[in-house]
């Protein structure tokens, strides 16, 4: 079956052609006295025939008329069925009437809060991650949720686990050198593109989703020990390198500003030494003892 043809068979939600149960209830409380009326009249005046019919009349009228009310809470809708055929949604807020024989499904239409569960993946380097999300939800399209799919709710939850499924094996957990989109480090980016894939994946059952956003992710418990010293061992790598790269700009700042201004002449053997003995000072873990040369400068 091609695109546009499941297209086609998808539900669409129209409005339903249903009446204010106000002035209905107006209506149905007048045939009902009425019906009193004629009952009461029979019974102590002179009985009448046309007093029966019109008793029996307004009975059945009124009984007819106070069947057909329901009522619709804020942020509810009722779908509108006759016998199977859906014939639309009624979106109206308080009492609302329609024929007795159209039946009423309801439905809440207000947003839905929802926190995942967590779950294993793999990122996109093979290793074993727990990651949940967090999905704020809410249903655009009544008929389709409720005759496009068998449970919408059932359904938003197992496509919520298929996205983040999808979104958690696509990027790496982390990155050391900040050069690619980690979902450590992009929460902003991995949310944008998590809300795109469940938009995409929720629209056959014309459910929207307003806001989501990881909440838990995690390397997963056999793997968490190992990753951990391997991001304590690429930190205290990349702090050395920016440790090396600072203490060579010093060094060479120095051996300049000594040259420049003519303090002292070092040939290639002392400047060697010098740079050496900087070097340590700069990238030493420990503070340094100063040695006070009462010598020469070769001694």
């Amino acid at each position: 079956m091609t695109e546009s043809t499941q297209a086609l068979n998808r539900s669409r939600e129209v409005r339903a052609a249903t009446a204010s149960g106000y002035a209905m209830l107006f209506v149905g409380l007048l045939l009902v006295l009425l019906a009193i009326w004629a009952a009461v009249t029979n019974i102590t005046g002179d009985e009448a025939g046309w007093r029966w019919g019109l008793f029996g009349a307004s009975a059945f009228l009124g009984t007819l008329i106070l069947s057909g009310f329901y009522m619709i809470n804020p942020n509810e809708a009722a779908a509108i069925q006759l016998f199977g055929s859906y014939k639309g949604t009624d979106r109206t807020e308080g009492l609302r009437w329609v024929l007795p024989w159209l039946t009423r499904t309801k439905i809440a239409v207000r947003a839905n809060n929802v926190i995942s569960q967590q779950i294993k993946v793999n990122d996109l380097r093979g290793n074993p991650i727990e990651i949940a999300c967090q999905v704020v939800w809410r249903v655009t399209d009544t008929a389709q949720a409720l005759f496009d799919v068998e449970d919408y709710k059932e359904f938003v939850m197992a496509q919520i686990e298929a996205a983040v499924r999808s979104i958690g094996s696509r990027y790496p957990y982390d990155d050391i050198e900040h050069k690619e989109v980690t979902l450590r480090g992009n929460h902003d980016e991995v949310g944008v593109e998590l809300r795109a894939a469940l938009i995409e994946r929720l629209a056959v059952a014309g459910i929207t989703v307003d806001e989501c956003g990881l909440t838990h992710l995690a390397y997963a418990p056999e793997i968490a020990g190992a990753m951990l010293r391997r991001q304590q061992a690429e930190a205290v790598i990349a702090a050395r390198k920016k440790l090396v790269e600072g203490a060579v700009t010093m060094v060479e700042m120095a051996l300049t500003q000594l040259s420049e201004k003519k303090v002292v002449e070092l040939d290639d053997e002392r400047r060697a030494a010098m740079v050496s003995n900087l070097m340590v000072v700069l990238c030493g873990e420990r503070d340094t003892q100063p040695v006070v040369n009462a010598g020469t400068l070769y001694q």
